[in-house]
């Protein structure tokens, strides 16, 4: 009997410790307002739409235009003269028939699947070293800025391009092997002669659009706040601003956009993907680009400009408007003890995870919101395994600006795929951080050596943004 009860005793003993253990642990909460990485210009979506809708509180003069604006990014151009008078004037030379086909329900762009696979979102930028007389990068001087591949009926196709994948292992801490892909690229069936001695190649993927307005509304100051040139707080992160030629004012401005912030504003980043991407000219960017001994006035085209002034400014105003998805899953533990790994290795110092839009764009939904993009728009040198070699105006040959990471868990949904980083490379999150080197090497260390419980995690946390 005293056997029995010393049992009983004993064991309600170990039940109490393991109770009084439990009531120790205190949940983690999510911060006020954080699921609303857009502020007020978030929208509750999770379906293959996401990325697709306008900000709440446009003015219904910018409903309209955003409706427009809509039209003229998802449909096809067609080459002139066509009956379709509005969106004649594709090519001579282009990439993709419509902002959409690379920006696929404003999503993301991937990679060819094969050989020859056309439009899905990769193109080829081209330069040479130096640097025009405003800092940009030196252009092909037949090629021009951007590898073309395909053109219409008539004219020769300025070249292709193939890719073959190298295998590069990353060993983690616990013994898991993750095996990379590098790829090598190939640019081929030149039409119009050889590329220039020393010519440098840049991937570029297209991106997701979604919460650019708040990204260009975000004031100047705020951006440089986040710069460290000099690492004068001496964490080996020290992002800069590039500046860049904006050819409405014909003047250097801060770059913010692209993969080396080497445009200014959304509509000079909107003008020169019709001009380069589908051969449709502008306001902005008025001349057709061919290359020499190609008489481009002799090529029927959709008119001077092609676009007619309206139906861009509503494009670019369709650009400035798209909202950012809802975060899911914000309030779960294990995305919370993935929010503080993130920060506990340094993810942060370069996605800034919260700022504010400024009182003064032109668009009054954008203003004063508190947005969480996981950015900070600057510069960055990524090491050698993702450099590109090809510097665009003060971007070096290895740096790349900071990529925002709202949207990041829903690009699966809307667009099939999970290829990430500037060529798509990356086959998913862990891949795209074990890419990460240079000012970023520290924290890829630091993720190396988590648990299989915390990289867990921590994939948790970054697929809810």
């Amino acid at each position: 009997m005293k056997k029995t009860t010393f049992g009983w005793l004993l064991a309600l003993g170990i039940i109490s410790a393991a109770c009084n253990k439990e009531s120790d642990y205190t949940p983690l909460t999510a911060e006020a307002g954080e699921q609303y990485s857009g502020g007020t210009a978030t929208v509750e979506n999770t379906t293959e739409e996401a990325f697709g809708f306008a900000l709440p509180g446009l003015s219904s003069d910018e409903a309209e235009a955003f409706g427009v604006g809509n039209s003229f990014f998802r449909q096809s151009w067609v080459s002139a003269p066509s009956s379709t008078t509005a969106r004649d004037g594709l090519g001579p030379f282009f990439n993709a028939i419509s902002c959409g086909a690379c920006h696929f329900k404003d999503g993301r762009g991937r990679p060819p699947a094969y050989d020859g696979e056309l439009g899905a979102g990769l193109l080829m930028r081209l330069s040479l070293p130096g640097s025009d007389a405003f800092g940009g990068a030196l252009v092909d001087p037949v090629y021009g800025h951007q590898l073309q591949d395909t053109a219409i009926l008539g004219q020769t196709v300025k070249g292709t391009y193939t890719i073959t994948y190298q295998n590069v292992a990353e060993t983690l801490a616990d013994g898991t092997v993750v095996t990379l892909q590098k790829p090598v690229y190939n640019i081929g069936n030149l039409g119009y002669g050889a590329l220039a001695n020393g010519v440098l190649v840049s991937p570029r993927v297209a991106n997701q659009i979604i919460g650019l307005g708040l990204l260009e509304a975000v004031e100047e100051q705020t951006l440089l706040g986040f710069a460290d040139e000099n690492d004068a707080n001496g964490d080996g992160i020290s992002g800069r601003a590039n500046y860049v030629y904006d050819k409405m004012t014909n003047s250097l401005k801060m770059g913010r956009f692209g993969w080396k912030a080497n445009q200014p504003n959304i509509r000079q980043q909107v003008a020169a993907a019709f001009v380069n991407d589908m051969g449709i000219t502008s306001y902005v960017f008025p001349d057709e680009i061919c290359p020499p001994g190609v008489d481009c006035n002799a090529i029927p085209n959709g008119g001077s400009p092609e676009i007619s002034d309206s139906n861009f400014d509503k494009v670019v105003l369709y650009s400035q408007t798209l909202s950012v998805p809802m975060r899911r899953n914000y309030n779960d533990q294990n995305v919370l003890r993935g929010k503080q790994i993130f920060n506990s290795i340094n993810c942060a110092a370069c996605h800034i995870p919260k700022m504010q839009t400024g009182s003064g764009h032109s668009v009054a939904s954008l203003r004063n919101q508190t947005i969480r993009p996981y950015t900070d728009m600057l510069l960055h040198d990524m090491g050698s395994g993702l450099a590109d070699n090809a510097p665009d105006y003060l971007a070096s040959g290895t740096e790349w600006r900071t990529q925002p990471l709202w949207g990041i868990g829903l690009i699966n949904k809307v667009n099939k795929h999970t290829k990430l980083l500037h060529d798509g490379r990356a086959r998913n999150v862990t891949e795209a951080i074990l890419w990460h080197g240079g000012e970023a090497q520290a924290s890829k260390d630091k993720f190396k050596q988590l648990s299989a419980k915390d990289r867990e995690d921590l994939l948790a946390f970054i697929n809810s943004l």
